[in-house]
């Protein structure tokens, strides 16, 4: 990124080709690293245009591997290639490429601790029109469940970017759960920093904390402003890791504000709120609530209007965050 003859902040290309969609940006980010190291190769469980992985398998055809629709297959090849040095970008729909390979994700990948990077696209009820096996509301629980796995939820395209080059080096298999077919809301800034395991605080604030990941986050800035409103001061938290998760920032949140909500687009059993809560109860016994998806199987339907049927949208955030007042 560099300043415009105007003084404007130029924006780089990869912005305007991700198209405000952290799937895109995420298979941007790998062509660049292919780029940059000739040991990155890609591969595709029938989702290269998914990802977008079209130009580099144009300038790179050796260096991407489209295995069609076999996940488990994609994950054994993945941890192959891991073996012999290269470093593996696998790229699928979430639902399957976790819950349908987990036997070869646990015995392959995560108990071999093979550094391959998992890009999970279409996350959470995305894909809400299609029903509940291709809904992804457990694969937080799931990843990280698995030792040596590190768990990133990305917030929107511009983190999704961040967090793919943040790979580059990193030792060890990750999984970067991504969003869908659908425009995410830009909540954090084209050049920020991004480093796993540090958590965003995206507002200052004294009175409660919410804890947010993934499409929560601008829902829960939404919610924060709401409730300024009405003089309620609201600290939000960008948690993009889940695992290893920022223990200073939950731990100082607990301690200076007066309770915690968590907010995901995930099942309230396993997943963020379980790993705030499961810290909080060792370490600094706290006040919270949870919002996300209850212990049920989605309707089908346009993915807003599920979202808020099961209570993951700003105003119930801040119903959540005036219960705790």
């Amino acid at each position: 990124m560099s300043a415009s003859a105007n003084g404007n902040v130029d924006v780089p290309e990869w912005v305007s080709l991700a198209a405000n969609q952290s799937r895109l940006s995420f298979g941007l980010a790998v062509t660049e690293l292919a780029q940059r190291d000739d040991s990155v190769v890609a591969i595709g469980s029938d989702t290269l245009d998914l990802i977008g992985l079209r130009t580099l398998q144009k300038e790179h055809p050796d260096r991407v591997v489209d295995v069609g629709i076999a996940e488990q297959n994609a994950m054994g090849i993945a941890s192959g290639l891991a073996t012999t040095g290269m470093h593996p970008y696998l790229c699928g729909y979430a639902p399957f490429i976790t819950a349908r390979s987990m036997e070869q994700l646990r015995n392959d990948v995560a108990y071999a601790n093979q550094r391959v990077v998992i890009g999970g696209a279409c996350s959470g009820i995305s894909l809400a029109v299609s029903g509940g096996t291709h809904h992804a509301v457990e694969d937080i629980a799931l990843m990280r469940s698995l030792p040596n796995m590190t768990v990133v939820v990305v917030a929107d395209a511009h983190q999704g970017w961040h967090a793919t080059l943040a790979t580059q080096d990193y030792d060890g298999p990750v999984y970067l759960r991504l969003g869908g077919r659908a425009v995410e809301t830009p909540v954090t800034p084209i050049d920020a920093n991004f480093e796993i395991g540090k958590a965003d605080v995206m507002r200052a604030g004294k009175d409660v904390t919410v804890i947010a990941c993934g499409c929560l986050v601008p829902e829960a800035m939404s919610a924060a402003e709401t409730l300024e409103a009405d003089g309620v001061d609201v600290r939000v938290i960008n948690m993009h890791t889940i695992k290893p998760l920022d223990r200073d920032a939950v731990l100082a949140a607990a301690a200076e504000t007066g309770g915690i909500v968590t907010a995901e687009e995930h099942h309230l059993t396993g997943g963020l709120g379980g790993a705030v809560a499961e810290l909080l109860a060792e370490e600094h016994p706290t006040r919270m609530r949870f919002v996300g998806m209850p212990d049920e199987y989605a309707i089908v339907g346009p993915t807003g209007q599920v979202r808020d049927r099961y209570g993951m949208s700003a105003r119930h955030i801040v119903d959540a965050c005036r219960s705790l007042r």
